[in-house]
């Protein structure tokens, strides 16, 4: 396994509940438990992608009828949202 070149230290302090739950990934795993945190930090994504994959969403979204009526539309989102997902 190939070890980055880690430039960085950075302490934090875990309540016990979350240092179990990330020593027990880390056992699952067999790595440390820095590697689980590096790996969590790797998988976060940005602002910036998130908003590209939502743009990316709804543009490849099948076209649809929308009403001609605002009030109509108004009231279809509404229904929309009330509905349980």
């Amino acid at each position: 396994m190939h070890m980055p070149n880690l430039e960085r230290r950075v302490q934090i302090l875990l309540d016990e509940p979350r240092y179990r739950r990330v020593a027990g990934e880390a056992r699952r795993r067999r790595v440390s438990v820095a590697t689980v945190v590096r790996d969590a930090i790797d998988q976060m994504t940005s602002g910036a992608e998130t908003r590209k994959d939502a743009i990316a969403g709804v543009l490849a979204a099948e076209p649809m009828a929308v009403p001609s009526d605002p009030a109509e539309l108004r009231h279809e989102l509404d229904a929309a949202r009330e509905r349980p997902a």
